[in-house]
C-alpha cells in the first residue's frame, strides 16, 4: 500500500478548539482555572467548545505552555490517550465510515488539516511493518516532546477505536529522555525513551483489517464533506488565515482592527503592510468572514434573512 502524502505539510493551519478544550480539561483537573488554562491566547473562556470555532496554531500553542506552567510534568500521553474518534468532529465520522484501516489512514492524510496535529504523521511501509514517524524538528523546542507524545498517542487511540482489540503496535519510539507522565500507554508494548526519534510501528496486515462501524455506506458523502470544509479553511494561508480566523472570535464584539492586530502583536499599520503582501486587505477579510458567517446560518434554515442581516 502506498500513503497519499499530506496535502498540508506544515502545522500551522486552523483547528477546531476541541484540542484546545482537551488541553484545559487536563489544567481543570490539576486545580487551574478556564482563564488560566487560556492566559495569553485572546480566546474567550465562554465560547471555547462551540460549535464550529476555531483557533489559530499559536493559540493552541499558547495553552500547550499554560499547561506545561500548571503542570510541569504534564505528558503528551495522558492528553494523547483522551482523543475519540468523535473529537474529530466530520473527519472522525468519515474515519469511522471506512471500509480500512488502510483507507481511514489515507483519508486522515489527505485531510491532516482537520486534525490536531503538530508532529505531522509520516507513514512508509517498510517490509511486514508500517512506520510511523513524527516530526517535530520545526516546533519551538519546549514544547516539541510534548506535542510529538501527544500525536503519536492519539493516533494509537484513534487506530485502537476504529478497531477495538484489534490494533497492537508492535513498537513504540519516543525522542523524550524521560519517564511519561499519567496513564500507560497499555499497548502491549512499554515505550523506548531517549530513541532519537518519535515513531510508531505495527504490522502491515493490520491496514486490510475491516472497520467494524465502516460499511462504506455514507463515506462518499463525509469525504466530501471534509473535502468542502478543507478547501474553504485553505483558502487563505499565511498572516491572512490566521487574521480571517481571529476576526471570527472577535466578530461579536465588532472585530476591530486593532484587536486582531494586537492578538498578533502587530501595530495595525504592520498588519496593514503584511496583509497587503498578500495581496489582500482588513476589510477584504472582515466581509469574508462575514459572508461565510451569513451564509452558514442561511443553509440552517432556522433564521429569517432580516435576522441574519442583524446578526
Amino acid at each position: 500500500m502506498v500513503f497519499e502524502p499530506p496535502a498540508a505539510v506544515s502545522w500551522d493551519f486552523p483547528r477546531d478548539d476541541a484540542g484546545v478544550e482537551l488541553l484545559v480539561g487536563v489544567g481543570l483537573e490539576h486545580g487551574a482555572t478556564r482563564e488560566r488554562m487560556l492566559n495569553g491566547t485572546g480566546l474567550d473562556p465562554s465560547e471555547v467548545g462551540g460549535a464550529e470555532h476555531l483557533v489559530t496554531a499559536r493559540q493552541e500553542l499558547q495553552v500547550v505552555r499554560n499547561l506545561r506552567h500548571v503542570v510541569p510534568d504534564a505528558s503528551g500521553v495522558e492528553v494523547g490517550l483522551r482523543y475519540r474518534v468523535t473529537t474529530f468532529g466530520v473527519l472522525g465520522f468519515a474515519l469511522l465510515s471506512s471500509r480500512t484501516l488502510g483507507e481511514a489512514a489515507n483519508l486522515a492524510m489527505r485531510f491532516i488539516d482537520l486534525s490536531f496535529a503538530f508532529a505531522i504523521p509520516q507513514p512508509v511501509v517498510d517490509g511486514d511493518q508500517v512506520v510511523v514517524t513524527f516530526d517535530s524538528s520545526g516546533l519551538p523546542s519546549d514544547v516539541a516532546d510534548f506535542l510529538a507524545e501527544r500525536d503519536l498517542t492519539a493516533v494509537w487511540s484513534v487506530l485502537d477505536q476504529l478497531r477495538p482489540g484489534g490494533f497492537r503496535p508492535t513498537r513504540v519510539e519516543l525522542a523524550a529522555r524521560r519517564p511519561a507522565r499519567g496513564p500507560s500507554y497499555a499497548v502491549g508494548v512499554e515505550p523506548e525513551f531517549g530513541a532519537g526519534a518519535n515513531r510508531l510501528s505495527f504490522d502491515v496486515e493490520l491496514l486490510e483489517a475491516p472497520v467494524p462501524s465502516g460499511t462504506g455506506q455514507g463515506n462518499a458523502m463525509t469525504t466530501a464533506m471534509c473535502a468542502d470544509l478543507v478547501s474553504r479553511r485553505r483558502a487563505r494561508t499565511g498572516v491572512a488565515q490566521q487574521v480571517r480566523v481571529l476576526i471570527a472570535q472577535h466578530l461579536s464584539a465588532g472585530a476591530a482592527m486593532r484587536d486582531v492586530a494586537a492578538d498578533l502583536a502587530l501595530g495595525e499599520r504592520s498588519l496593514r503592510r503584511r496583509l497587503a503582501g498578500e495581496g489582500t486587505s482588513y476589510q477584504q477579510l472582515l466581509d469574508e468572514v462575514r459572508e461565510s458567517l451569513a451564509l452558514q446560518l442561511l443553509d440552517t434554515g432556522v433564521l429569517s434573512v432580516e435576522d441574519v442581516a442583524q446578526r
